[in-house]
């Protein structure tokens, strides 16, 4: 071997094919990725990855690559511009739409996908200077029944610690594929392995997750709710409760004893498929278990009484005194939230078809109804990111039509997907092997993390970052024409206590450009930072909100300062750790302090549930027919599948 040969230097990235982002060491033969293996120094995966892993390559080199804007035309072939050309005419194109209909008739879609999250902000500078205020993305076709749940129940998102529990419970999910924590398959191993733990598989496939457990319960397909219930009505029956834990810690106790004190717990165990007896055999060790923590997945999320399900499990483990518990289940930090879970409750409406809008998201499978429809508030324009709806949503030809309709549309994304195909403009970009990324699915407790990737790859010629693409926008439509960024540049050249104080004035004296927020820090802070860290130039807006709202739980994870300058620590600490880093760190009696709710208790009680309840009776008990006679589960994950 060569001394000193680039094709045998690891280098740190991390997985981008689901959201574990487990840390990755790669070797590099040009542009090809010849080599994987775990990184054991990442903080967070510590070396673990599962063989998806070894198809990041796939997704790098992929055929057909796209390496220059493309314009549709009306026969729908499509023409090579130049990015000048492109980036005026996209401007020009979105201008219009707002002009001809008023503000308020663009939707975003999408926002990145598994592993890059930070396009999202610098689209928010897009979204802010157009008034676009519409948007969806795949989280509103899976999870925001959750999010509406755990809104109304904490105020704030859940998560288990799955290293630590006693009884782990699957809800259809088989996280010996799909993850959803750190180091998944070592956890379910070290849960089967021990004789005084337990797994809980609630799953119509005997999935490898399943094989492992203790406990297997192959509902029919659809029926979970009948399960939940039942297991519910068995912890009131034979006074399996928390009584003393839940007096102190929850409200709507008594609603939720009534409506679930009487259920018929065999009718229920028959429709579910699943005996009586191993019902009550679950509920009891369930209530035996000093912890236990659940997970439920898009099983379950996909399926009938979705958002029930997503209620009734967590009725089960609040029922048993299952939060703050060092193994159970808690809220977390976060560095950038998902969803806005405050909202919940209080839902506007889509003015076109009446949905709520969950979490400021639009119902996604509604998106192509409304468009199509002839109400004056319909959509007249898309700007799509990272994402392929006419494939992934329902209705793929329908949204396809949608598209065609709209006065405008434009995607930003690495490849030209079914939906690229379908826009007016197709913007490329890079992957994210090829800019700095990170994601914001870390849900560690007490300890989260983040872990920010420098790019490992230089995107070919004719291809830009999201945060450059924004930028671009930005400028031709003028909002930052008379504005000079060379003094913040300057001082961002001193440190960034210096910085800090200056863009804290800039803000002040310039509130417009301020809205434009992660552009804003782009032009003056990513000026300045290493060749290829440009777009990470957004966090430090967002270590200083942590800095903010965790003040002490940053310090504690290591993190020096006071005011801004712990928020400039943070950011440095992100900036210049591949491994990543932790960004706070709990004690496990402050899970209460992150509660989100008016009495900082939890709330058992929601009207629009117990209501559900009391209808379960009258649901279907199948949902197959002799035109239909299959239940078929599509897209799961697999080995090599994300």
């Amino acid at each position: 071997m060569k001394e000193n040969d680039p094709k045998e230097t690891w280098h740190k990235t991390a997985c981008v094919l689901c959201s574990s982002n487990c840390g990755l060491e790669v070797k590099l033969d040009g542009k090809e990725i010849t080599r994987v293996r775990g990184n054991k120094s990442h903080v967070g995966s510590k070396g673990y990855t599962c063989e998806k892993a070894l198809r990041v390559n796939f997704y790098q080199n992929f055929h057909g690559r796209i390496t220059t804007p493309l314009k549709r035309l009306p026969d729908g072939t499509h023409i090579e511009v130049d990015w000048d050309t492109a980036i005026s005419e996209v401007a020009e194109g979105f201008k219009k739409v707002n002009e001809t209909y008023g503000d308020g008739k663009i939707l975003y879609y999408g926002g990145g996908g598994q592993g890059n999250h930070l396009g999202v902000g610098y689209s928010l500078a897009t979204r802010n200077a157009l008034k676009i205020t519409r948007r969806s993305n795949a989280l509103a076709q899976e999870k925001t029944g959750e999010a509406w749940v755990e809104g109304r129940m904490f105020g704030a998102h859940t998560h288990g610690n799955f290293h630590e529990t006693e009884v782990a419970v699957f809800l259809g999910k088989n996280p010996w594929h799909s993850h959803g924590f750190d180091e998944a398959r070592r956890v379910l191993k070290e849960i089967s392995a021990d004789p005084n733990r337990s797994m809980v598989v609630i799953d119509p496939r005997r999935t490898e997750t399943a094989d492992l457990a203790d406990f297997w319960l192959p509902v029919k397909p659809g029926s979970d709710a009948f399960l939940l219930a039942a297991i519910i009505s068995v912890i009131f029956e034979e006074n399996l409760s928390a009584k003393s834990w839940l007096a102190e810690n929850t409200v709507g106790l008594n609603e939720i004893t009534q409506a679930f004190s009487n259920l018929p717990v065999g009718n229920f165990a028959s429709r579910c498929g699943i005996p009586e007896e191993q019902i009550r055999t679950v509920a009891r060790r369930l209530a035996k278990a000093k912890s236990v923590a659940f997970y439920e997945d898009l099983g379950i999320e996909m399926g009938p009484h979705s958002t029930l399900v997503s209620y009734l499990q967590r009725v089960v483990w609040v029922l048993l005194g299952n939060y703050g518990n060092y193994g159970g289940m808690s809220v977390h930090s976060y560095a950038a939230p998902l969803f806005n879970y405050k909202a919940s409750g209080s839902e506007p409406t889509d003015p076109v078809t009446g949905s709520l809008i969950i979490s400021d998201f639009f119902a996604c499978n509604e998106i192509a109804d409304g468009i199509l429809s002839d109400h004056p508030e319909r959509n007249r324009a898309l700007l799509i990111e990272s994402t392929n709806p006419v494939h992934s949503l329902a209705e793929s030809e329908k949204f396809r039509q949608a598209m065609r309709a709209v006065d405008f549309s434009v995607v930003v994304d690495v490849a030209l997907t079914e939906t690229a195909r379908e826009a007016s403009y197709f913007l490329p970009a890079a992957t994210q092997y090829e800019k700095v990324e990170t994601t914001f699915f870390s849900a560690g407790f007490p300890d989260n993390w983040i872990c920010v990737r420098p790019p490992i790859l230089k995107p070919p010629e004719g291809v830009l970052t999201e945060p450059e693409i924004h930028t671009r926008i930005i400028r031709e439509l003028g909002l930052t024409k008379d504005v000079d960024f060379l003094p913040l540049r300057e001082l961002a050249k001193k440190g960034l206590d210096e910085f800090s104080e200056g863009f804290m004035e800039f803000s002040i004296n310039n509130p417009e450009v301020a809205a434009l927020g992660a552009v804003a820090l782009y032009e003056t802070l990513g000026a300045v930072l290493p060749d290829g860290m440009e777009g990470a130039a957004v966090l430090w807006f967002t270590a200083q909100q942590t800095a903010l709202k965790y003040p002490s739980q940053v310090k504690a994870a290591g993190h020096k300062g006071e005011g801004p300058s712990l928020g400039n620590s943070l950011f440095e600490a992100m900036i210049s750790n591949p491994d990543g880093v932790i960004f706070s760190r709990h004690e496990q009696e402050q899970s209460w302090d992150l509660l989100n709710t008016v009495d900082s208790k939890i709330n058992l009680a929601i009207p629009e549930m117990l209501k559900e309840v009391k209808g379960l009776a009258d649901s279907p008990t199948q949902y197959t027919s002799d035109e239909f006679p299959f239940v078929l589960a599509a897209g799961e994950r697999r080995s090599f599948t994300a």
